[in-house]
């Protein structure tokens, strides 16, 4: 099975998404696996700090107890905030708490009951028949390493983000520069063809008893026409003039002009439901986008079937549906048949769709979408434009 060019890019794209996933996964179970470690060893360190401080608080002097080493203990606790207390709540003792707040009752209570809410207090014996319970918050190296895959997380989304629209921004750019250099340059090659074609009419118009009149009418009309496609060549890179015209008008003169040089095996029908139909359109480029629908349509009805041309509007909204009876569009395809470069032709450029949807978006500040598609039975494209 064959894939295109924007195939190739979405599966890519697919591809490169799941792999961030994974990596960011794999981060936060990495991370959450240390992260319980790290809790489960600063629990070990608090119950040890709790039994030195019983030991020192009792004053037990059997022979097993050594207060220097009891001490060290107690000081070798330099990042884990604790807070000891009787049962009855009275604080006897506290580490790694703020000096300047250690004597504020408030405080002490409200810092109480966030360590309770953190992790189960240690009951370390007894002391004037009481229970010494330990208070205790994890350390700010935990907190660090828990908060530490979604800070990772949050900076490669904001790399990518900032990456994604640079890219996005120079795609556009030289898109733009593409598509400016080549509209000039076919207005440019046309240039010769017509002017010498103009010339060769005015030389059967001098001798018009050996030619008949339909042929240089007919001749007449290519050569506006070839004028009509330098005209919208040139027009395209520059802010196009817009100005108010009926739908209608412009979509029966170019239906009229193609339907003599399509295949006469196609039927063309207009359907004009307004009552105005009237908007802002730049007719040459607005023209084009009707041939290139046409054309397209035609290629995929083989030359064979049945092409409307629904016009209808609302308060605000003027709509154009084209829609052929060709062989369908699959729904995942609905907005790549837009892209540069897509074709499902063996010929051409797949520019078509492309330069539709750039003159209906980006010139006259309207939108257009595959609306409907049923295989071999019709497809329909809808433009919306402001009235």
């Amino acid at each position: 099975m064959a894939f295109n060019n924007y195939q190739v890019k979405s599966i890519i794209k697919v591809l490169l998404l799941c792999v961030a996933l994974l990596i960011v996964a794999v981060s936060l179970l990495y991370t959450d696996n240390l992260a319980k470690k790290l809790k489960e060893e600063e629990r070990v360190k608090v119950a040890l700090w709790a039994e030195a401080t019983r030991q020192i608080a009792t004053m037990q002097t059997d022979d097993n107890f050594d207060i220097t080493y009891a001490l060290s203990v107690i000081r070798a606790n330099n990042t884990i905030p604790v807070i000891v207390t009787l049962e009855d709540g009275t604080v006897i003792a506290n580490r790694n708490i703020d000096s300047t707040l250690a004597e504020d009752t408030e405080y002490i209570e409200k810092t109480i009951e966030v360590m309770k809410e953190s992790n189960e207090p240690i009951v370390a014996g007894l002391f004037d028949d009481q229970n010494i319970i330990i208070y205790y918050e994890n350390s700010i190296l935990f907190t660090k390493l828990k908060l530490y895959p979604y800070f990772q997380l949050l900076i490669i989304t904001i790399f990518l983000l900032v990456s994604y629209y640079a890219f996005s921004y120079s795609k556009r750019s030289e898109q733009n520069q593409v598509w400016v250099g080549m509209s000039k340059e076919t207005a440019h090659q046309l240039g010769t063809p017509i002017s010498s074609l103009m010339a060769w009419m005015e030389l059967i118009k001098v001798n018009e008893g050996h030619v008949s009149t339909e042929i240089i009418d007919e001749i007449s009309n290519d050569i506006t026409r070839l004028e009509l496609i330098t005209e919208r060549f040139s027009k395209i890179g520059s802010e196009p003039i817009l100005t108010p015209t009926k739908m209608f008008d412009v979509v029966s003169e170019t239906v009229g002009y193609l339907e003599k040089r399509l295949s006469s095996r196609v039927s063309f029908e207009i359907i004009n439901e307004t009552q105005d139909g009237t908007c802002h359109l730049n007719v040459p480029l607005f023209a084009w986008v009707l041939e290139n629908l046409t054309k397209n349509a035609t290629d995929a009805m083989s030359g064979e079937g049945a092409l409307t041309y629904k016009i209808y509007e609302n308060e605000k909204m003027l709509y154009l549906e084209v829609i052929d009876t060709g062989k369908g569009i699959p729904s995942g395809r609905f907005k790549t048949v837009f892209e540069p470069g897509f074709t499902t032709k063996k010929r051409g450029w797949g520019l078509g769709l492309s330069l539709v949807k750039r003159i209906v978006e980006n010139y006259h500040n309207g939108t257009i979408i595959v609306k409907e598609s049923l295989p071999n039975e019709r497809t329909t494209f809808k433009i919306t434009l402001k009235k």
